[in-house]
């Protein structure tokens, strides 16, 4: 993960890089061939761990997106790409994805919201990707080369999920766990449009669900999509709230940073400390400007002094509301994932095994077992309980940890003990709580799948119409259990698990709730 900035000569544009994920990076962007309308985003990036293969003919990426600022304290401007025209470098891929109809960016020419770079050959190990180019016709967005004062590249790992038939449910004693109606056994997805019937004698579930239909547009998970590879840094949250105007960052801590207020008194914004708590080391200066924008950072060392070693900018973000983690997703392009595309990324086209956690077994590492070593550094890892048979997650009334923290373990022997998904997605149990669209009510089964456009509203809030509002989330449930799980409640963590699978309308924040986004693939 890193963050830097240089300052251009020619033009005097500051350009920056937010590479807000386990491992990425980003570095050396500039603007060039700039026509008068259009210019090219050109920069390098690379990370590690990457893969296409793997076993399961699937392949990670990085999802790309780019913001810019125009004079004045108003924040930072999702720079709409255009949809053709990008740059791969050689050995790579640029796939846009493009802009939705009926989002409010959309235009005639449908432009890209961000692009996905992978490879484009099987390969494993670290890929590196020098000189890609973003067209960007930044004067059909109204502005004028001379007023853009920054530019900003933001990239976040993603795993890509085939498109193919998958089962809800094991047939286990998961609580309250879909099943077929007629039978009690899993029930098989295998087509992402058309209606599905929810009633005791098809699609069924015992607990929160109402009798009904699944429409035609709602996201199924036969579909080939994205997932986060990880779950949210704080760094990555950091890098959110450091590209909002001060209103829109008031209204994604739980601090007083309120336009206006010069002191902070509790400068750990998200649990509302003046030290750091629950392992969240997101901080502001205790004095302020009382007007302009914010500067955030990572000081879990306490010391005043972001950016450093042991900061914690890599452990997964939690403290979360829902509304946060709407606007997150808004502003970076993504949208929430429904329960079924939980379970797919979870288990794949594999048969279910019952009571199976995310990892294929049935078998997980005693609660709160983990000693840390290098604790809130990029190399935070397990000193001691590490299982090298059974499947590790973090659970048990723990705090949370280094997203990816099993993978990199030495030894790590495979998905097991890496805590992965049949895809290659970590942490999808344990660490935080997945955040889902719930098939088991009416409200939940409007939900569609349009994705975020980049921008939020003048108050911080997500403005996708078609999402749960700011004030109601019963169409919200939780899954895969969080670092918070007790130890008694340790079966929240299998993959079928339906215990907080609809109405989880929390107004307060959690010490287990986090974020992870997808976006259904191009």
């Amino acid at each position: 993960m890193k963050s830097s900035s240089i300052l251009l000569a020619l033009g005097g544009v500051l350009l920056g890089e937010c590479a807000t994920a386990n491992n990425i990076q980003v570095s050396n962007t500039t603007l060039t061939g700039n026509t008068g309308s259009e210019v090219m985003v050109q920069f390098d990036i690379g990370w590690e761990n990457s893969w296409r293969g793997n076993g399961v003919a699937n392949w990670d990426a990085a999802w790309v997106f780019v913001k810019f600022k125009l004079p004045g304290d108003g924040g930072y401007t999702h720079a709409l790409l255009e949809p053709s025209g990008h740059v791969a470098p050689s050995g790579s891929l640029v796939e846009p994805g493009l802009v939705q109809p009926g989002s409010a960016y959309n235009a005639s020419t449908n432009p890209a919201v961000g692009v996905f770079i992978r490879r484009d050959a099987d390969g494993t190990g670290t890929f590196s990707a020098t000189g890609v180019q973003l067209r960007w016709n930044y004067g059909a967005m109204g502005s004028a080369f001379e007023d853009i004062r920054e530019v900003r590249v933001y990239a976040i790992e993603m795993v890509h999920i085939n498109q193919g038939a998958f089962h809800l449910g094991t047939g286990g004693t998961e609580t309250n766990a879909f099943r077929n109606g007629t039978t009690g056994q899993p029930y098989q997805i295998f087509q992402e449009g058309g209606s599905i019937y929810i009633d005791a004698g098809q699609l069924w579930a015992d607990g929160e669900i109402e009798a009904g239909t699944l429409p035609p547009s709602f996201p199924k998970g036969y579909a080939a999509s994205y997932m986060m590879k990880y779950e949210m840094s704080q760094q990555q949250y950091v890098d959110f709230l450091n590209s909002l105007t001060r209103t829109q960052q008031a209204a994604r801590v739980e601090s007083d940073i309120s336009p206006g207020t010069s002191v902070i008194a509790f400068p750990y914004v998200m649990t509302e400390n003046t030290i750091v708590a629950d392992r969240n080391g997101i901080r502001c200066d205790a004095t302020v400007d009382p007007q302009s924008s914010i500067t955030f950072y990572c000081d879990a060392n306490a010391n005043g002094i972001g950016g450093e070693a042991d900061d914690g900018q890599w452990v997964a973000c939690n403290n979360m509301l829902a509304r946060d983690v709407l606007a997150y997703l808004d502003w970076s392009g993504l949208r929430l994932m429904t329960e079924l595309e939980y379970e797919k990324a979870c288990r794949g086209p594999l048969p279910p095994l019952v009571n199976e956690f995310p990892w294929r077994t049935t078998t997980i590492v005693a609660p709160n077992a983990y000693a840390l070593a290098n604790a809130f550094t990029a190399n935070e890892g397990i000193s001691n309980g590490y299982s090298t048979s059974a499947g590790n997650a973090v659970h048990g009334n723990t705090a949370a940890m280094r997203v990816g923290i099993f993978a990199a373990n030495p030894a790590n022997t495979g998905r097991t003990t890496a805590g992965a998904s049949y895809y290659g997605i970590m942490e999808l149990a344990g660490n935080q709580y997945e955040i889902v669209i719930s098939a088991g009510n009416a409200a939940g089964r409007a939900y569609t799948g349009i994705h975020g456009n980049g921008a939020l509203t003048g108050t911080g809030a997500h403005d996708v119409v078609s999402w749960p509002p700011v004030t109601d989330y019963d169409q919200l449930g939780l899954r895969g259990g969080a670092s918070t799980t007790p130890a008694a409640d340790v079966d929240r963590l299998h993959v079928s698990d339906r215990s907080l699978g609809a109405s989880a309308n929390w107004t307060i924040r959690i010490e287990g709730f986090g974020c992870r986004g997808v976006r259904t693939a191009p």
